[in-house]
């Protein structure tokens, strides 16, 4: 396996890792609950249960894939699908922030433009990844 296609596999999974593990704290940084009534508590609740699940499943798949690296490698099929499963989330996620639901601009534009970038970066490194190990393995 091409040693570019190795380090772009870790890259992209270390990297969506550290988001998974960031939006532990998201709600926290960004005051998420100052928009929110607090008189919805089901509200409040519902999304924290999404985002914590959010946050729990992408670090975790991350991790799992980084310590299946060796595997992905050896072109076994299932760690591929569970890559490129992964992949299409990213691609889902960029595709939503470029064409579907940009990030609104306000009230920190740099950190919408940043976001918008960098899951379409990330996105395309983990294209890249996925279509070289699928190509490889046939």
């Amino acid at each position: 396996m091409n040693k570019a296609i190795k380090v772009l596999y870790y890259i992209s999974l270390s990297v969506s890792m550290l988001v998974g593990l960031w939006h532990f704290f998201v709600p926290r940084l960004f005051q998420w609950y100052d928009y929110l009534p607090m008189q919805y508590e089901n509200l409040i609740v519902g999304i924290d249960y999404t985002n914590y699940c959010f946050s729990a499943l992408l670090f975790g798949i991350s991790l799992v894939l980084i310590i299946l690296g060796k595997s992905a490698f050896s072109l076994n099929r299932e760690t591929i699908i569970f890559y490129t499963f992964l992949t299409v989330v990213w691609v889902f996620r960029a595709c939503l922030a470029v064409f579907i639901e940009p990030w609104p601009l306000e009230p920190v534009p740099a950190a919408a433009i940043s976001q918008l970038v960098a899951s379409v970066v990330l996105a395309i490194m983990m294209v890249v990844v996925s279509v070289s190990l699928w190509w490889a393995r046939r």
